[in-house]
């Protein structure tokens, strides 16, 4: 994984209040409890915090990505291999494993380690994109996506030999994957030419891969998505991304996700809005309206005086209760008075009289008389 500048910026272990010994149990424990209090829909205005903990938690969560941070962290601004005080020439540690190859090349300088044969990476992680109908984002869906990129080759299993066949080690470096010159007080180490650093050849390459280890594919991965995701929300699978190579992780796949917008609802946190049309003489007396919901209507009671652009809150009928709050979503019913465009005579002549019994109470109002 690249290292992020923010790394070296930010104390992720602080973000959470937890110390940097903490098991992955308790920081889970610790991240959900911070997630829950910060979340914007419970706390409105706290999603700079809630977005500060998750990006935290992504790190330092996966046990992986949790080590390298503790090593950048450890080793400063100069992580790429110049870093604390106090081991060679100059009062300088030459750190060379996250070098590259460049860490072969500098890691027999200055009395320092060299790596040998090329350290295990990690894989990249990948992207793809998903797109749900507003329904299945609603109550979350398990379904497969898509994935173009490359796996281990199936016939030689990713180790590039023929099936049957055996790998020899590099005569030249004798296995060790690295060169070593000695110049005088220095000696200097470098990846072997011949075999790559792998300390191996292979002499009879796989007919499929042709030796690289590695095949194109189309993979279908299965992947949970939660309730109530948003538009443009990205959702991670931990491992499921390129193959690693010399025995790395794979890398993550991060789905994006498409959400179709519905005709009648739109979505507000874990909140679902829908508008009602109610006639005026039904916000004036009350009134008695059935409104659709995703999965079944609902009964909705209008009272009296009820003023247009209002809301009526019906709980528990919006975006189901997610595993990180348990809280689920409520419907809210916005109530649109709606004024007749081409009134009959019969309206007309109702109105004016509505229209003279409002003036009258307003002059009354006014001269303060009852």
């Amino acid at each position: 994984m690249a290292v992020q500048r923010e790394w070296f910026e930010k104390d992720y272990y602080q973000v959470l209040g937890v110390p940097e010994n903490v098991s992955e149990k308790d920081l889970t424990r610790t991240y959900r409890k911070l997630a829950k209090q910060y979340h914007p829909d419970a706390n409105p205005g706290a999603e700079d915090r809630f977005k500060e903990i998750s990006t935290a938690y992504e790190v330092i969560g996966d046990p992986a990505k949790r080590k390298e941070y503790d090593d950048v962290r450890r080793m400063g601004p100069a992580a790429a291999g110049f870093g604390q005080p106090g081991g060679g020439p100059g009062g300088q540690t030459f750190r060379t494993e996250d070098m590259g190859d460049l860490g072969d090349l500098f890691g027999g300088l200055f009395g320092g380690r060299s790596r040998g044969r090329r350290a295990a990476q990690r894989g990249d992680d990948l992207e793809a994109h998903l797109h749900l109908d507003f329904a299945e984002a609603i109550d979350g869906v398990t379904t497969s996506v898509h994935v173009p990129g490359q796996s281990p080759c199936s016939p030689c299993r990713g180790t590039g030999a023929k099936a049957g066949t055996a790998m020899k080690t590099c005569p030249r470096c004798h296995g060790s994957g690295q060169m070593n010159d000695n110049q005088g007080m220095f000696s200097l180490a470098q990846v072997c030419p011949t075999c790559s650093g792998r300390g191996s050849l292979i002499e009879t390459p796989c007919d499929a891969c042709h030796g690289s280890g590695r095949a194109p594919s189309n993979r279908q991965v299965k992947v949970r998505i939660p309730s109530g995701v948003d538009d443009g929300q990205r959702i991670k699978v931990k491992g499921k991304g390129s193959p690693g190579t010399n025995g790395g992780p794979a890398g993550d796949l991060y789905v994006v996700i498409s959400v179709a917008a519905h005709q009648l609802f739109t979505k507000k946190g874990r909140n679902l809005l829908i508008s009602v049309p109610v006639s005026m003489a039904e916000a004036v007396l009350g009134t008695t309206v059935t409104v659709p919901s995703l999965h079944e209507s609902v009964t909705v009671k209008v009272p009296a005086g009820f003023q247009s652009g209002m809301s009526l809150r019906v709980r528990g009928y919006g975006v189901p209760a997610a595993k990180i709050d348990g809280v689920s979503g409520d419907l809210l019913v916005k109530v649109d008075v709606v004024v007749p465009k081409h009134p009959s005579e019969d309206h007309v002549a109702l109105f004016e009289q509505l229209r003279a019994l409002d003036d009258d109470a307003a002059l009354r109002a006014k001269l303060n008389v009852t």
